[in-house]
C-alpha cells in the first residue's frame, strides 16, 4: 500500500472501500463528483458532501483522482443560471477547484434520449398513458404489490413512435410518459416501472426550449456517471432504496463505465434548517432578507456572516462520515469557528452602546498620547496599533452601573478601573438628561498606572473604551441562533420556532479610528464582544456595516443547561 499511503490518516468506512478498490487494482484511481441540482443555493449539508468528493480527489492526487462538479439540470421549472453561479462560488470560498471537469446533466440530453430507445428496442420500456395520479395508485404500497399499466405491454413500434412524437412536442404536459419496464411485485417500489420521461413544455436554462421531454433525476444520474467515468458515486442515505434501480439502468444500458453508488449519513445539526424547501419558503415568505442573509444555514449567508472556510472544513473533518443517521451538536461548529478567529482575527476595540467620559484632569484639550494595542496576543508577528488618547472616551453603557450589585468590578461612582492598555480612571460624577438617563461620566485618571498597578490599589477590571474625537459610527449587526430549539425540521410548523430575537441591529456604535480601514473578507475581534466581519452587501466607505460572526461564549449552552 506504499504508493496510496497518502490517503487519509484517519479513515471511515468510504476511504477504506477506496483504499481497497486501488491497492485490489479494482481501479488506478478515484474518480468522484459533486452532482448539485441548481435549484437553490447551497446549504451547510452540502458543504459535507463537498469535503467529502473533493476532499477524497486530493488525498489521492498522486494516483491523478479528480472531482467532477456536475449540475443535474433536468427539471427546467425550477432551475437558474443564478443557482449555478452562486454553487461555483460556494465551492471556491471552500477551498476546492474542479479545474477542467464541469459538466451538466443537460450535456448528455440526446445520448440519454438514445439510451431510452435502447430500453424500448430492448422491451424493457414502453409509453404509458395513465395520469399521474393512476401510476400512484397502480404503484401499490409497501406492503400490497402494484398492478400493471394497462399500456404495459404496448408493442415496441409503437412505443418508439409515440416516444418520437413526445419530442417533437405533440402532447400536453403529463399526457403521456416512458416508464422503465422492471417488476410491479418488487418489494423496492422504486422498482415499479419507475418514469424515466415526462412531458415539460419549458425553457431550460441551458439548452432553451430544445427540448420538451426530460429524464428523470434516478434515469439521468447514474447514466451521468457513467459518461463520466465515476468510480465512487458518493450520496447520502436516502438514496439507499435508489441504488437497485441505479445499478439495473447500469447493467441494462450500454454505459462505458460502472460506477459504484456508495451512502452515507447526511448532516443534521441542531437549531437549524436544512430543508431547501423550508429555505426557500424561509426566502419567499419573508423571514429573512434573501439567499444570503446571516440567519440562513446556506454556504452564501455563513460566508456573508463571516464563518472562515476552514472551520467549515474542520467541522465537517470532525462530524466524520458514517452509515448512522444522528443530531450534531452545532456547538461543534460554533466551537471550529472560535477556535479559527481566535487564530487569524486582528484585535479592535468597538463600543456598541456608547455612554461619554470625560476625563476632568486630563493635561488640556490639545494633548494626545498614543496607546500601544496588541493586534493579537497569539500571534505576534501581527504586530501592534496606535489608538490616540485625547480626554474624552467613549465606554459600554453596561460597563457602568450607578447603583451596583455586589461582584459588579466595573465601573461606579467612586470606583476604578483601567481603560485597556491605558490608564486607570475613578467615576467621580454623573450627568443626566432630563428623563434621568446617563449621557456623561466625569472621572479622573492616574497618570503613573499606565500599564501598571500601584501597589496596594485593587483595580480589578479593564474595560474597552474608544477616542471621542477620533471613533468611527457603524451600524453593527447582531447575529444569534436562527431557531429557538434543536430540531426546527421537526416541528409541524418551523415558522413558530424562529427567534425572533436572531438579529438586533445597532445604528451608532463606536469603533476605533483604524477600522476605517476595515475590509470585506476580513475578520475582527471586537475586545470583550465577539467576532465580527464587514457586511458584504450594505457596507460602503461611507457607511460601514458589521455582522457579528458568533460570540466570545456560548450563550446557548447556559440556557439549554437552565
Amino acid at each position: 500500500m506504499a504508493e496510496n499511503s497518502n490517503i487519509n490518516e484517519s479513515s471511515d468506512f468510504i476511504r477504506d472501500i477506496i483504499r481497497a478498490d486501488l491497492d485490489s487494482g479494482k481501479h488506478s484511481t478515484t474518480v468522484t463528483r459533486f452532482p448539485p441540482e441548481p435549484n437553490g443555493y447551497l446549504h451547510l449539508g452540502h458543504a459535507k458532501s463537498i469535503c467529502l468528493n473533493f476532499g477524497i480527489a486530493e488525498e489521492n492526487a498522486s494516483t491523478g483522482s479528480r472531482c467532477h462538479l456536475r449540475f443535474d439540470d433536468t427539471n427546467p421549472t425550477k432551475e437558474e443560471t443564478e443557482y449555478v453561479d452562486s454553487i461555483k462560488e460556494d465551492i471556491k470560498w471552500l477551498g476546492f477547484d474542479w479545474g477542467d471537469h464541469l459538466f451538466f446533466a443537460s450535456d448528455n440530453f440526446e445520448q440519454l434520449y438514445e439510451w431510452a430507445i435502447h430500453l424500448i428496442n430492448e422491451g424493457k420500456a414502453y409509453v404509458d398513458e395513465l395520469t399521474a395520479d393512476q401510476i400512484r395508485e397502480y404503484r401499490g404500497t409497501l406492503t400490497e404489490p402494484g398492478k400493471d399499466s394497462p399500456f404495459r405491454d404496448r408493442p415496441v413500434k409503437e412505443s418508439l413512435e409515440i416516444f418520437s412524437q413526445m419530442r417533437s412536442g405533440e402532447f400536453k404536459d403529463g399526457e403521456k410518459v416512458l416508464r422503465a419496464k422492471i417488476d410491479m411485485a418488487d418489494p423496492n417500489i422504486n422498482l415499479r416501472d419507475p418514469v424515466i420521461y415526462r412531458i415539460l413544455h419549458a425553457k431550460h436554462h441551458r439548452t432553451g426550449t430544445d427540448w420538451c421531454i426530460y429524464p428523470s433525476y434516478d434515469f439521468a444520474h447514474g447514466q451521468c456517471d457513467a459518461i463520466e467515468a465515476i468510480t465512487h458515486s458518493l450520496c447520502t442515505l436516502e438514496f439507499e432504496q435508489h441504488r437497485p434501480l441505479y445499478d439495473w439502468f447500469v447493467e441494462n444500458l450500454p454505459v462505458p463505465h460502472k460506477p459504484r453508488q456508495i451512502e452515507f449519513s447526511k448532516l443534521q445539526p441542531t437549531f437549524t434548517l436544512m430543508s431547501k424547501r423550508r429555505l426557500i419558503q424561509m426566502v419567499e415568505e419573508g423571514h429573512v432578507d434573501g439567499w444570503d442573509d446571516p440567519r440562513m444555514s446556506t454556504i452564501s449567508g455563513m460566508r456573508r456572516r463571516g464563518y472562515p472556510p476552514e472551520a467549515l472544513r474542520s467541522f465537517c473533518k470532525t462530524v466524520g462520515v458514517t452509515k448512522f443517521s444522528g443530531i450534531t451538536d452545532i456547538a461543534l461548529l460554533d466551537h471550529a469557528i472560535r477556535e479559527q478567529l481566535n487564530r487569524e482575527a486582528l484585535r479592535k476595540m468597538v463600543v456598541l452602546d456608547p455612554i461619554k467620559v470625560s476625563i476632568t484632569n486630563w493635561p488640556g484639550e490639545d494633548h494626545s498620547e498614543q496607546m500601544n494595542a496588541i493586534n493579537n496576543p497569539g500571534d505576534d508577528s501581527l504586530g501592534a496599533r496606535k489608538i490616540p488618547l485625547s480626554g474624552t472616551v467613549f465606554i459600554e453603557r453596561d460597563d457602568f452601573m450607578e447603583d451596583p450589585p455586589k461582584k459588579f468590578y466595573r465601573l461606579s461612582p467612586g470606583s476604578e478601573v483601567r481603560l485597556r492598555y491605558s490608564y486607570c480612571i475613578k467615576c467621580d460624577e454623573v450627568i443626566k438628561d432630563s428623563d434621568g438617563n446617563v449621557t456623561e461620566l466625569k472621572c479622573t485618571y492616574d497618570p503613573l498606572t499606565l500599564g501598571k498597578n500601584p501597589e496596594g490599589r485593587k483595580v480589578r477590571a479593564a474595560i474597552h473604551w474608544v477616542p471621542f474625537n477620533e471613533a468611527i459610527s457603524a451600524e453593527i449587526r447582531l447575529y444569534d441562533r436562527t431557531f429557538i430549539v434543536d430540531e426546527p425540521g421537526a416541528e409541524d410548523d418551523w415558522r413558530t420556532v424562529i427567534n425572533t430575537e436572531a438579529l438586533t441591529v445597532l445604528k451608532n456604535s463606536k469603533l476605533e479610528p483604524s477600522l476605517a480601514e476595515a475590509i470585506i473578507g476580513a475578520s475582527y475581534q471586537f475586545e470583550r464582544k465577539g467576532y465580527f466581519c464587514v457586511d458584504s452587501k450594505n457596507s460602503s466607505i461611507d457607511s460601514l456595516v458589521f455582522n457579528r460572526t458568533i460570540a466570545l461564549r456560548d450563550s446557548w449552552a447556559k440556557i439549554n443547561k437552565k
